[in-house]
């Protein structure tokens, strides 16, 4: 039973948007402001957290900074904002999705789904344990999510430990950005470029304490690959 974090100022959409994941086979912990949704986080966790941009107390931005400071537990940002750049930042910030106001319940329950898969908190039981991947310096383990780099571990968000992996799976292959979207979005490609760019930015930035920022190649015109 998937435990979703619901942080959501309005109480008819709260109300509704629990109501209807608890239908689901969720189990809803719903909170009003950002200040309550964080003691939540940090004294029960939870599988994957849907967060309202402008809440009282702590704003949504704030508490993904917060979480992300320790955790890569999936995030899906609800706001009336619908500026491409307003959607770049967010996801430089960290979040794993975006959804604009207002939107269906179904939509929603949808984005969480692939977003549960992508995180493996749906995984069926008895499945097979992913290989650990090693690249250079990089060790790389699909059931923790995990990255330790040059014997430094590495916090990363969903997104950008699946681009991790996907480059380093496959040493040399150039993935073109469309490519990196479908596998690691696991949506049909219709984003800017910008927004794998900004992914592949961070990832850069966290590396280089490591040292092995450079790992990860720019094909100009195409897209990136690690080098082999």
């Amino acid at each position: 039973m998937p435990r979703i974090l619901l942080i959501e100022d309005d109480t008819d959409i709260n109300n509704a948007v629990c109501e209807y994941l608890t239908r689901q086979g969720c189990r809803c912990r719903q909170a009003f402001s950002g200040t309550e949704g964080l003691l939540y986080w940090r004294q029960e966790g939870a599988d994957l957290l849907v967060v309202d941009l402008m809440l009282p107390g702590l704003n949504g931005q704030g508490l993904l900074a917060e979480v992300r400071r320790t955790a890569a537990v999936p995030v899906i940002v609800l706001s009336a904002r619908t500026a491409v750049q307003d959607r770049v930042e967010l996801l430089r910030l960290g979040a794993d999705d975006y959804l604009t106001k207002p939107f269906s319940l179904e939509e929603l329950w949808l984005r969480i789904g692939v977003q549960l898969r992508h995180a493996g908190a749906a995984r069926p039981a008895g499945k097979d344990t992913a290989p650990t991947i090693r690249y250079k310096d990089w060790e790389i383990d699909p059931e923790k999510r995990s990255l330790v780099a040059a014997g430094q571990p590495v916090e990363l968000t969903l997104h950008e430990f699946e681009i991790v992996a996907l480059l380093a799976s496959r040493p040399q292959k150039v993935f073109t950005r469309q490519e990196i979207f479908e596998q690691v979005w696991n949506q049909t490609y219709f984003v800017e470029d910008k927004t794998i760019n900004v992914h592949i930015s961070n990832i850069r930035a966290k590396l280089r304490p490591t040292g092995t920022d450079g790992y990860i190649r720019t094909v100009w015109g195409i897209g990136f690959k690690c080098e082999g």
